[in-house]
């Protein structure tokens, strides 16, 4: 039995989100977006971290949204993770305190598995990876 996934010659809509993210641009973020079945939890919070910058007032449903999914889909985080992440998610965009939040939440996504959400989090800083 095959299994038909709609593609362009643009490649897989999966392939498409990443280059989305990747441009930082939120018409072709919510576009790829949008022809996907299920937004994986790791493009999830780099989704929030672009609206973030480009469409602020998207932001916080969205990140509302992230949260949510991540005390349901990653077992094993305590509600001190939880508290962290809501900190965390909410200090993001808020001055002095927008690093901190941005490299723990980071810290947080690297014990989650979500590497991809760290390494937005971290770019976003303008810091690699740590060693």
């Amino acid at each position: 039995m095959r299994t038909c996934v709609r593609m362009t010659s643009q490649g897989h809509p999966q392939a498409r989100l990443r280059r989305a993210l990747l441009s930082g641009n939120p018409l072709l973020v919510r576009a790829a977006a949008a022809e996907l079945k299920r937004v994986e939890l790791d493009d999830a919070l780099a989704i929030c971290v672009v609206l973030l910058d480009s469409e602020p007032e998207r932001y916080e449903p969205a990140a509302v949204r992230f949260l949510g999914r991540l005390l349901i889909e990653r077992r094993g985080l305590t509600l001190a993770d939880a508290e962290l992440a809501a900190s965390c998610l909410a200090g993001l965009g808020q001055g002095h305190h927008s690093t901190r939040s941005a490299l723990a939440l980071a810290k947080l996504c690297d014990q989650a598995q979500l590497a991809r959400s760290a390494q937005a989090l971290r770019a976003r800083q303008g810091e690699g990876r740590p060693g």
